[in-house]
């Protein structure tokens, strides 16, 4: 009992500093080695109480980076084809049928004197001419689409605070987009089971709201897996790894979307081609629409939680209004107004034009929705090598961005009065897209930069909100002016100059962005709150697979 009692008193003694047990010989071979084992251990120790410190997680998987490319593959295409293309196509066919106005045989002119199918002829007065009378107010399909569109920013503003509070600080925050992804598909699927236009509003303001309150979740998502590579502080010298990681998740989720939309056209376009029942085959489209946009749900079940710093009773109610406090954050929202507001106008005016003014057909539509919304998911993508080549930041791909959208606009204003060839058009649409999808790709990276830690919801929402607000009012104004294409494309000309002087002359920059919210310092501070541990190595292990 007693050399029991001896080899006991000797195991323990036998314990390593964390309290696990250890054999003879490794307590031997540690005793021969004990600087390496030493400095083993204070690494470990090191790096663990960093990550606890900093808020450095583990780098989001391939799986959840794929699904969070999948939401914006099945739900961009609400706002750039379901919204303004065919829900005023179904309210069309509602005032159509209620007219009695069946006899589209035969042919035509358009105000150019041009040969035209007098079917094309009335889709566009249907389209553009007043033919919804409410409340002393006469309306076209456009302008009933956009004052729908409108009620669905009204009814998402009061969202705005609750929704920020719940993403930042909720236990379940993926139960919002969820929840709203749900709401704003169900919305989709009975479009057509009333035939009267005074529904619409409803089915509309709801679609737009929920979408608003999906899209700001899955943008504070970007937000939160660029933070979790590259870690929530940066020296100034390594703020290329935040950049180079942020834009490749926002350009290839963009490309994404856009082939998406271009597949969902092509799919519109087949269904159109119904000329016995077109009321029925958007309604289909309609169903489709809705299907595939909670398809998108996968992405809500693959996002990992986030630790909470403070519940959603200890944060005050202007918790988002905190945004105005970042100058920076203020100003990129304006641009992002300014460049969403263009490329819907440039977008909506364009094709009106092309059907009401030069009426080419229904093929040709096809192709131009084809090349408008494929070509981005090619030429974006290239891009990025050439940003990385000549070191432009967020800031630099959305001046190119309004550049094209100078270049599309200002040609289509001067060149109002001619009749334009089809090979321009498309050339055009090609060059518009593209200027589309820098400005939504890296307008949300410049802002997700100027946004601190812990308030990526509050900052999304209003990206979301501002964004939308800006393609509600360009479709308006271009649905108002329907017949003079010139106010369209001017108006998107001032647009497009105005973001370009606030980013020149505003002194707005991704780097004095993240140096007010937080997220970058000098290179000569010190950069980890652990003696001994340099911070680029864990940021350099969790951004190099992507990246390099």
């Amino acid at each position: 009992m007693a050399a029991a009692a001896a080899a006991e008193r000797k195991h323990e003694a036998l314990r390593d500093d964390q309290g696990m047990s250890v054999s003879e010989e490794d307590q031997e071979a540690n005793e021969d080695m004990p600087d390496v084992h030493d400095a083993a251990v204070k690494i470990e120790r090191a790096k663990g109480a960093y990550m606890a410190y900093s808020g450095l997680q583990e780098k989001p998987s391939k799986l959840e980076i794929w699904m969070w490319y999948l939401y914006e593959m099945c739900s961009h295409f609400i706002v750039t084809t379901v919204v303004p293309v065919v829900f005023p196509l179904i309210i069309s066919e509602i005032v159509s049928k209620n007219d009695g106005d069946d006899d589209d045989q035969g042919w035509g002119q358009t105000p150019r004197g041009i040969a035209c199918m007098l079917r094309e002829i009335k889709l566009y007065d249907r389209l553009t001419h007043t033919s919804i009378s409410k409340n002393n107010l006469n309306l076209s399909a456009m302008e009933w689409t956009s004052i729908s569109w409108a009620i669905g920013l009204i009814l998402a503003s009061p969202l705005l605070g609750l929704i920020s509070r719940q993403l930042d600080h909720g236990y379940n925050p993926q139960l919002i987009a969820g929840a709203a992804t749900t709401i704003g598909s169900l919305f989709c699927l009975p479009v057509g089971f009333i035939k009267t236009p005074y529904i619409f509003p409803f089915y509309i303001a709801a679609i737009v709201a929920s979408y608003i309150v999906a899209s700001a979740s899955h943008t504070r998502q970007l937000g939160l897996m660029v933070r979790r590579y590259t870690g929530p502080t940066l020296k100034l010298s390594q703020f290329p790894t935040r950049r180079g990681v942020s834009g490749w998740f926002s350009v290839y989720a963009t490309a994404a979307g856009g082939l998406d939309s271009a597949i969902f056209s092509a799919f519109t376009y087949h269904m159109l081609r119904n000329k016995k029942d077109p009321y029925d085959s958007l309604w289909v489209v309609s169903i489709f629409s809705g299907l595939k946009w909670l398809v998108g749900m996968l992405h809500v079940v693959t996002q990992r939680p986030v630790a909470i710093t403070n519940t959603t009773s200890s944060v005050p109610k202007s918790y988002f209004l905190s945004l105005f406090k970042y100058p920076y954050a203020i100003a990129s929202l304006i641009v992002i107004f300014m460049s969403s507001f263009s490329s819907t106008c440039i977008f909506t005016g364009g094709l009106l034009f092309l059907l009401g003014q030069l009426c080419l057909k229904p093929i040709f539509f096809l192709y131009f929705w084809l090349i408008y919304f494929i070509f981005p998911s090619f030429s974006m993508p290239l891009l990025q090598p050439l940003q990385h080549v000549i070191k432009a930041d967020a800031v630099r791909m959305q001046l190119l961005g309004f550049l094209l959208a100078l270049l599309t606009s200002g040609m289509g204003f001067y060149y109002k009065e001619k009749n334009w060839q089809r090979h321009h058009v498309l050339l055009f649409a090609a060059i518009q897209s593209t200027s589309a999808g820098l400005l939504h790709a890296f307008g949300r990276v410049l802002l997700l930069d100027c946004t601190p830690l812990g308030k990526e919801g509050a900052f999304s929402v209003w990206h979301s909100w501002v964004k939308a607000l800006g393609t509600c009012t360009g479709f308006a104004v271009a649905s108002a002016s329907s017949g003079n294409v010139s106010t369209a494309f001017g108006v998107s000309f001032l647009a497009a100059t105005s973001g370009i002087l606030i980013l020149i002359f505003g002194n707005i920059s991704d780097v004095g962005g993240a140096m007010a919210a937080g997220h970058l310092h000098e290179d000569s501070e010190k950069g980890s709150p652990v003696p001994g541990l340099d911070t680029s190595i864990i940021i350099k292990e969790h951004a190099h697979e992507e990246t390099a």
